[in-house]
């Protein structure tokens, strides 16, 4: 039975409510990743976390009735989807946070749709539109405003994490196309599962070869950030996030992620001070615009 239009306006209306629980989740982990990462390397701070956050999240799908198998010729693009979106995002965030303010990096990391804009062209055939062109300027203002006006006055200091950052979204958003491209056959939470699980394992793994973690010597608002990554980050924000995907177009729910780099600003000039000023604030208005414009298009 086709659903009424009083039951399509409940349901949309609950997807722009889990968009915007989403937003707030994704959004006010920013300063938690900040302050997480000086009780823990960069790479073991990003994925670890994920890890139990990636159980909980299968069995928030197995309560559901999604099966968590996966057909054998459906892995190696599961894999390699895994390792640009998940591990390239989390491992070069968090090497960027390293030299970037929490607010700073969620500005630079909301390009990701600019770049998917970009990549569509030579990935999937599709045509660079004026307005793709417009939104790739816009997303390289808002990166130069946020430099310190101009490339030459910015410090030195920002540029590896401006650098990493980048190519975090520009992962991300390869990821992104290339699935378009070739589609995962998989209901969108097993997809993701698993995806996390691969993505988390294989940086996780990484900052145990390479760094030095002391667990035993974190404290305790360190531990209580850890699980705020854990819970509130893997397991609300990706559960709420594809929930709202049942009930929105994805046009729809992306443009409500845009409240995400706000929120990261926001929630980081508040919780750490950092500045907020017309640098801050010109880079993210600029951010915000050149992504709509791209999902726009």
């Amino acid at each position: 039975m086709a659903p009424t239009p009083a039951s399509a306006r409940k349901s949309r209306l609950v997807g722009f409510v889990l968009v915007t629980i989403t937003a707030l989740c994704w959004g006010t982990n920013w300063p938690v990743q900040k302050q997480l990462i000086q009780e823990l390397p960069p790479l073991v701070m990003r994925g670890a976390p994920g890890l139990p956050g990636v159980v909980l999240l299968a069995l928030f799908a197995l309560m559901k009735g999604q099966s968590l198998r996966v057909p054998r010729e459906q892995w190696p693009r599961l894999v390699l989807y895994g390792l640009l979106s998940v591990s390239c995002w989390m491992a070069f965030v968090g090497l960027g946070l390293v030299y970037l303010s929490a607010s700073e990096t969620a500005v630079v990391g909301a390009t990701i749709p600019v770049w998917a804009a970009g990549l569509a062209w030579p990935v999937l055939g599709e045509r660079i539109t004026l307005t793709r062109v417009i939104a790739m300027a816009m997303a390289f203002a808002g990166i130069v405003v946020l430099m310190g006006g101009n490339g030459v006055a910015a410090t030195g200091a920002k540029l590896p994490g401006i650098a990493f950052v980048l190519m975090a979204a520009f992962g991300f958003a390869l990821g992104a196309v290339l699935s378009k491209r070739r589609p995962l056959v998989l209901p969108p939470l097993t997809a993701a599962v698993w995806q996390l699980a691969i993505g988390c394992f294989a940086v996780t793994l990484a900052g145990l070869i390479f760094e030095e973690p002391h667990f035993s010597e974190m404290s305790h608002l360190g531990w209580a950030l850890f699980a705020f990554a854990m819970i509130v980050q893997v397991c609300i924000g990706y559960a709420c996030w594809y929930a709202a995907l049942e009930r929105l177009p994805a046009s729809s729910a992306a443009l409500g992620t845009l409240l995400t780099p706000v929120i990261g600003v926001l929630a980081s000039a508040a919780s750490l001070g950092e500045p907020l000023g017309a640098s801050q604030i010109g880079a993210l208005v600029l951010t915000v615009a050149s992504v709509a414009i791209a999902l726009r298009s």
